[in-house]
């Protein structure tokens, strides 16, 4: 491993794994005591002695005010189940900072040319899959800028990547299994640029445990220079969420980041085709924002679009968006339709010619064919759904038309299909996402909501979609 210089000492503990704190925050400690340690870690929270006790503010109360504002959470500075389930997720160690930023001083390499080296493997995986994990991380971040990597296999590298368990050599010792996965240094002389990962997680390279490709392409994002981004959409933003490496696509905040230290990939020629632009986070005050599916559960409404859903509790004044695979690792991106059975306390979601059953956040069982639900071959997608409590039925709109389902017999209602514009008059032509709330169906078609009883077939209001959104 590299010698540590006392430079290069004072530039970790500014910039780096773990501002003042030791010891990373355990999961199972007292809540008040657990946030306390995640605050140390993460916030540079410093406990307050003597006198500073009388003063008008609480330092941990403005501490936790500022993770709930990072995170996008209701800002109360109280520690509430949903910032305290915040707190627990699988993690990074590196302090949090801001929307795509860097670390104080823009740290960067002064060279376009580094190297790396692999120090030790894990035990999780073959050493032929941990070395393509991180050379896949690596190009990552050189497929958009001018960094090269070049692999050595003994000395000292720019880089060194190791794993290590607890106390593993650089005062910041990792937490045991899940907690902090990994940790990394900025650009700097000794340890700078360094990546350690926690040998107590189990890496994978597959949606079990940790996907080492995903963790080690966020750590190498701190070890090129990148601070955390608050933008849930991005790699750098703190907290874990698996997506699939063979269709990863660097996001547009990560790409902004890294390109503002070093710059553009010059080797992209301007004669080829143009590539996919970066994949972006849906903007909930977009005016023309079309949403793929809306749902009701146990009194939340949860609003998704591409690989992103928003929760909004009427207890809280914000609503709050995530990831789909930080809550359910197995489930695809841009869900079709969504409805919840209040009376069997179930959530339904449907992708392609298939749909999963949710109780709370929990999957239950493996993936079944709508067909079970008496659709037709013919019919490969559903639009919409919801679900109808004056009468007890499911509505599944399907292209221009729609099916009513009987939960209670568990079968299609005869004389379905019907035609949407019949029993829908001045809706439209395809109904995208649809929920019911204090008695009103809404069905959301491209940028419009409209507010409708079904039993009077009567419009009321027309919204624009994201008024779901706070905007």
């Amino acid at each position: 491993m590299k010698t540590m210089g006392f430079k290069s000492l004072v530039l970790m503990v500014l910039a780096c794994a773990a501002w003042a704190a030791p010891n990373a925050p355990v999961a199972n400690k007292d809540p008040k005591d657990f946030a306390e340690s995640y605050l140390k870690r993460f916030y540079d929270y410093k406990t307050s002695e003597g006198p500073t006790f009388k003063r008008l503010l609480n330092p941990m109360v403005e501490k936790v005010k500022e993770m709930q504002k990072f995170f996008g959470l209701t800002v109360t500075g109280g520690l509430d189940s949903e910032t305290v389930e915040v707190m627990k997720k699988p993690r990074c160690g590196v302090p949090d900072v801001a929307r795509y930023s860097t670390f104080p001083g823009d740290l960067k390499w002064p060279r376009n040319s580094l190297t790396y080296r692999v120090v030790n493997y894990t035990p999780d995986m073959s050493v032929s899959e941990v070395d393509d994990a991180i050379q896949r991380a690596l190009q990552v971040w050189a497929k958009v800028t001018p960094l090269r990597f070049t692999r050595i296999y003994s000395g000292t590298a720019d880089i060194m990547i190791s794993f290590g368990a607890r106390e593993h050599g650089d005062f910041y010792p990792f937490d045991g299994p899940d907690g902090t996965l990994a940790h990394a240094f900025a650009p700097a002389p000794g340890i700078g640029g360094d990546a350690h990962f926690d040998d107590d997680e189990t890496f994978t390279s597959g949606s079990r445990g940790y996907n080492l490709f995903l963790v080690a392409a966020h750590e190498l994002g701190h070890a090129l220079g990148l601070s955390h981004s608050k933008d849930p959409g991005a790699l750098m933003y703190p907290i874990y969420s698996y997506s699939d490496p063979r269709s990863f696509a660097l996001p547009q905040d990560d790409v902004r980041g890294i390109q503002s230290l070093y710059g553009p990939n010059p080797e992209d020629d301007p004669k080829e085709p143009k590539p996919k632009p970066p994949p972006t986070t849906p903007d909930a005050c977009d005016a023309n924002l079309v949403l793929d599916a809306t749902t009701t559960m146990r009194g939340e409404t949860l609003i998704f679009k591409d690989r992103f859903f928003w929760r909004s509790h009427p207890q809280f004044t914000s609503v709050h968006q995530y990831t789909i695979s930080s809550f359910w690792p197995t489930l695809p991106s841009s869900i079709d339709a969504a409805y919840e059975n209040p009376h069997t306390d179930r959530v339904f979601l449907f992708k392609g010619d298939k749909f999963w059953t949710l109780s709370g956040f929990d999957i239950l069982g493996a993936p079944q064919s709508i067909s079970r639900l008496g659709f037709p071959t013919s019919v490969r997608q559903i639009d919409a759904a919801v679900y109808d409590k004056d009468s007890s039925k499911t509505l599944f709109f399907v292209k221009n038309k729609y099916y009513s389902y009987n939960e209670a017999r568990k079968q299609m209602d005869r004389g379905f299909p019907r035609s949407l514009a019949r029993d829908f008059p001045g809706i439209g032509k395809k109904i995208d996402a649809a929920f019911q709330k204090q008695g009103f169906t809404y069905l959301l078609s491209g940028p419009r909501m409209i507010e409708y009883s079904i039993r009077t077939k009567r419009m009321f209001r027309i919204l624009k979609s994201n008024y779901l959104l706070d905007c």
